[in-house]
């Protein structure tokens, strides 16, 4: 960005290095010189002609029965074109990615579920315009008490009359966890907890929908599912989803905080009755009262191990508040529990994990989906076990963890395991280090779970210096444009600066959304698959002799399986990443450096790898030291960016990355995925280093809250 803003200053082009773009080489993220520049547009930079811009009107209550919505001074306001309320949805009135209980806006009549519910929208002249109209909204209310307390809320009153409030439980066992802790030498119980946290993305949620001449509707998303987003909106506008086209326009971020629809639906809906473009970009604090958070989950864990340091047992009760609606809320506590047992083998579980809705803000998939939380809790335990028996905390992990052919706590029985290769990894700085905290993981690839993972790409010859790259992922910075490109260009030998990559749904390549760490290997394998042909017709014709032509590929795995089914083999994911990390303090307790050793399979871009671990680590550090999104009531504590206490740079210390290469069955290249790993150990590496420092063991994130050293 530096180098970018000097080349604008001085009015000189800057020079980008040029690479083969091949797999392995560190070729730079892709158009990153223009998105430096400002060349690249994110939503709330795009005009047309006529553009109207709309706002929305948000619950004043959490709870409440909307008795009357009075419209009228909105309306005579100078510049106003229309108010929308939920009787103007020509289609159904609730959405949802897996439950449909998400309300586009809510009706006269019925209730509230959380502060962030839509009562109406304004599309007017300005933005200013729209926002001054949704002030004169008046709304009347009977206001209810909300439920906002998790385990009062399992047995409470229902947020939703048509489903318990526990509405989803993941529960398997494997023979007796209570009767095999009762005979165990050493055993570690405790109650852990962990926080609600906003994703602080830079890129608020913005849309622009404007009207086809084919009675459709075009809309240009940051979201991370396009394929979502269309489907969705065709369901409230009562058209078919052909009817809907959706554009990936550059996302400024998103951490599986962009998954639900937030403003996409609405932005179409108004555009399409008024049949004008219309833009909807949120504030800061609405874009946080809105959208989906990191779940709070509340855990009961207990493990035991024998004279010999071996494991034998592991119960977890948990429970996960997962807000006023599903959102993926039963994923994430799917992945509790399936991550429960961590990089090691534990022969013995009894895991129940309750997915439970009440009237806070909802909470979805955020970067590590569960598997953060529940680490936190496991790697205290082992620690707290270490500390009883005299084990080597090193030694303990290396001897327990998983290898090929043992299985996790749901079943699954491994192959390409790289716990014990990260373990070496950090070996010598465990030791070397005066106060250390050591810390384990391991993070599937897919949703899995019995659901399908699919990817599909297009590869269209246009001329002899440009081939179009069409596929389904959201690249939000972690650099699957890229694993895109290079996997093309190391299939082919093409030339990486010929090479466009595009995401839209006119390309009629279906693909989900772009979550748990899976779209490097399902867009890899799919492009391999895509570029064999076109790799045989190289052979025999130029690329002007192939214009016009088009090349697909796609992967598809549907062979998962659901945990706790009986089945004849587990297979809940087709493939795990592996992480060790240690976290190093000085004399007084402060964190002096991180260390991260993460198995990737085969790293594809040695750069790219790097920054993903490094910004992984970060945020995983504001995860366990000082991030927090209280609410009370049902009501947010702050709303402000600057009141979430993300670390800033001059507060993060030297992180070191380690990259190790076992490679995987499945992955291309024997790559795996490594999006979301590099937080997933971190919180429990900080807690069992402040342990060691001071020896009082840490049972509640953040730390900083919670009588830590420093």
């Amino acid at each position: 960005i530096q180098e970018a803003a000097k080349a604008i200053k001085e009015n000189k082009t800057l020079e980008i290095t040029k690479t083969s773009g091949k797999i392995g080489v560190s070729h730079p993220k892709y158009q990153a010189y223009e998105t430096a520049i400002g060349k690249r547009d994110f939503v709330d930079d795009i005009h047309f002609e006529g553009l109207l811009y709309a706002a929305l009107k948000f619950s004043d209550y959490p709870k409440a029965k909307v008795i009357k919505i009075d419209i009228r001074k909105a309306s005579e306001l100078k510049g106003v074109h229309r108010i929308f309320t939920a009787k103007d949805i020509p289609g159904e009135k609730k959405v949802g990615l897996i439950l449909q209980d998400w309300s586009v806006m809510i009706n006269e009549g019925e209730t509230t579920h959380f502060i962030g519910d839509v009562i109406a929208g304004v599309v007017a002249e300005s933005d200013e315009i729209a926002r001054q109209a949704i002030a004169l909204i008046k709304v009347e209310y009977e206001v209810y008490k909300p439920v906002t307390d998790v385990f009062k809320a399992i047995d409470g009153e229902r947020v939703h009359a048509e489903r318990p409030n526990n509405f989803d439980t993941s529960q398997f066992t494997i023979s007796d966890a209570d009767k095999t802790l009762k005979n165990t030498k050493y055993t570690s119980k405790g109650s852990y907890q962990t926080q609600r946290i906003e994703h602080a993305f830079l890129e608020k949620e913005a849309a622009i929908a404007k009207p086809d001449k084919k009675g459709g509707i075009k809309l240009f998303s940051q979201s991370q599912g396009v394929y979502e987003d269309r489907r969705q909106v065709a369901m409230i506008l009562g058209i078919p989803e052909e009817k809907v086209r959706v554009t990936l326009v550059p996302n400024g971020g998103g951490f599986g905080g962009k998954e639900d629809l937030s403003v996409q639906g609405h932005t179409a809906l108004f555009s399409y009755l008024l049949q004008k473009p219309v833009k909807l970009t949120l504030t800061r604090e609405e874009s946080i009262r809105l959208h989906p958070k990191r779940h709070p989950v509340f855990m009961d864990m207990e493990i035991g191990a024998d004279e010999k340091g071996k494991l034998t047992a592991l119960k977890l009760r948990a429970v996960g508040d997962t807000g006023a609606y599903a959102s993926v809320g039963m994923k994430v506590l799917e992945r509790v529990a399936g991550h429960a047992s961590g990089g090691y083998f534990i022969p013995v579980i009894d895991i129940e994990a309750k997915t439970v809705y009440t009237n806070n803000i909802p909470n979805g998939a955020m970067r590590g989906f569960g598997a953060n939380q529940v680490a936190f809790a496991l790697e205290s335990c082992i620690d707290d076990i270490c500390k009883q028996a005299g084990f080597d905390r090193w030694q303990f992990r290396y001897d327990n963890a998983l290898i090929d052919g043992l299985s996790t706590s749901t079943g699954q029985k491994l192959q390409g395991v790289g716990i014990r290769a990260c373990l070496e990894a950090v070996k010598d700085d465990f030791y070397q280090a005066k106060h250390a905290g050591l810390a384990c993981a391991i993070k599937n690839s897919g949703v899995g779970n019995g659901m399908i993972d699919e990817s599909k790409v297009i590869i269209e010859i246009v001329s002899e210096n440009l081939i179009r790259l069409h596929h389904g992922w959201t690249e939000m910075g972690q650099g699957v444009h890229n694993m895109a490109l290079q996997t093309l260009c190391e299939e082919t030998g093409l030339k990486p600066e010929i090479i466009e990559v595009l995401v839209d749904t006119e390309a009629q390549i279906k693909t989900g959304m772009t979550t748990s760490s899976r779209a490097t290997a399902l867009v890899g394998l799919a492009v391999i698959n895509a570029a064999k042909s076109l790799k045989e017709d190289l052979k025999q014709k130029t690329l002007a002799e192939l214009t016009g032509k088009t090349y697909k590929g796609a992967y598809t795995c549907d062979w998962t399986t659901k945990p706790g089914t009986k089945v004849e083999e587990q297979i809940t994911h087709y493939s795990y990443g592996y992480a060790a990390q240690v976290c190093i303090l000085d004399d007084k307790g402060n964190i002096a450096k991180m260390i991260a050793a993460h198995d990737a399979g085969k790293i594809m871009n040695p750069m790219l790898f790097e920054g993903q671990i490094e910004g992984g680590v970060h945020m995983g550090l504001g995860y366990a030291l000082t991030e927090d999104l209280p609410m009370k009531d049902g009501y947010l504590v702050h709303d402000k960016m600057r009141k979430l206490s993300v670390l800033r740079a001059h507060e993060t210390p030297e992180i070191v990355v380690k990259g190790v290469e076992v490679k995987d069955p499945i992955g291309p290249y024997g790559a795996k995925g490594i999006g979301e790993i590099g937080l997933v150990p971190t919180a429990a590496a900080v807690a069992n280093a402040f342990y060691q420092f001071d020896g009082v063991k840490r049972y509640k994130l953040p730390l900083l809250a919670a009588n830590s050293p420093i």
